[in-house]
């Protein structure tokens, strides 16, 4: 029972962090805390950028909880208190592959491309770049494009009104 807890809300946290992640990045990120992150959307010189302390906000909460699942008193929460924190740093570490990675060349990961999804991802993140503008999630940021293409085509399309 215990491994399940963990496995369900580790799965619910990586889901949870890409949205949480698109909601920041779009709603602070690009807005109240824009003064920071627009490091990111200029061209780096050295290894850092200030956005990368962004990336620092949420370690304490998941290594909070892993501590908690593993001391605190036994029972339901405890242990999904030890799987949330698992997802959310198994996010925080899929996103640092892929995104800091994949997308900006700054780890040695350029063969994750051979996957075709992660390769969408890569793509999709440029489009955010090139334009400022959605998607502003990672992993889900295929999708997204998908979506908002889809909506602009039915836009476009004559409208089908009954005779």
């Amino acid at each position: 029972m215990t491994l399940a807890i963990w496995i369900a809300t580790a799965l619910a946290a990586f889901a949870i962090m890409e949205v949480w992640a698109a909601l920041l990045h779009g709603r602070v990120w690009h807005h109240a805390l824009w003064s920071i992150h627009r490091s990111h959307h200029m061209k780096r010189r050295g290894a850092f950028e200030q956005n990368d302390a962004l990336a620092f906000l949420h370690a304490p909460i998941a290594a909070g909880l892993i501590i908690y699942g593993g001391e605190g008193a036994p029972g339901p929460l405890r242990e999904a208190a030890f799987g949330f924190g698992l997802g959310m740093t198994a996010f925080g570490l899929a996103y640092v592959l892929v995104h800091d990675g994949l997308v900006h060349r700054r780890l040695p990961v350029s063969g994750l491309a051979r996957i075709p999804y992660l390769a969408r991802v890569r793509d999709a993140h440029r489009v955010h770049h090139s334009t400022g503008g959605p998607p502003f999630g990672l992993f889900l940021g295929p999708l997204v494009l998908a979506r908002r293409a889809a909506a602009g085509a039915a836009e476009d399309a004559p409208s089908q009104r009954a005779r």
